[in-house]
Order: structure tokens, then C-alpha cells, then sequence
């Protein structure tokens, strides 16, 4: 089953800054071969849903072992049935609209 996957993973006890610790999580997505968007808050990832919840405990892994004693993450995931949908179909279907409010 194919998922998109909206998620952020928080190292806490580790100080302020944690970008060394998402491009960590930023490697492991890329390196599983996942299609995936970083943004401000977090990073959308498209998959097969094992390759993904795979990505996501490799994650953890990483960064527990980069020292963070926790991790919280949250995760909004989507599947659907009546046909594929990716990040892209989804962001799309959204400039389509904004363009025919424009028009």
C-alpha cells in the first residue's frame, strides 16, 4: 500500500539546535530510496508503507545513537484506494485551483 507521510521528529535534550539531527533523519529517507519534500517544519515523505515506517524507525535509531536520550515525532499519514495519488498530484490539484480563483 502506497503512503504519503507528513512528519517531524524532535530530539529533546540535546540543545537548541537540532539540524544536524533532521539531516541525519534527511540521509536515511534518501538513502532508503524514498521520494521526500523537506519543509520548514518537517518532511514529506511518499513510499510503499513499510519502506516508510521502515525510514521512520531508522530515524529514531539515528538519532538516539547522535546522543538524543529522547525523541518525539509527530506523523500525519494518508492512504487511499480509489486510485495513486503522490505529492506532487496533491500540490498540483491545489495551484490548479488558486489559478482558476485567479482566472
Amino acid at each position: 500500500m502506497k503512503v504519503i507521510v507528513d512528519l517531524c521528529v524532535v530530539p529533546l535534550g540535546v540543545g537548541l539546535s537540532v539540524s544536524a539531527y533532521v539531516a541525519a533523519c534527511e540521509r536515511v529517507i534518501r538513502e532508503a530510496g524514498l521520494k521526500s519534500q523537506l519543509h520548514a517544519y518537517g518532511t514529506n515523505i511518499e513510499g510503499e508503507w513499510d519502506e516508510v515506517m521502515a525510514a521512520v524507525k531508522r530515524c529514531h535509531e539515528v538519532v538516539h545513537a547522535m546522543g538524543a536520550p529522547r525523541i518525539t515525532s509527530s506523523m500525519r499519514l494518508g492512504t487511499r484506494t480509489d486510485r495513486e495519488q503522490t505529492m506532487d498530484d496533491k500540490i498540483a490539484s491545489v495551484e490548479r485551483a488558486l489559478a482558476k480563483d485567479e482566472g
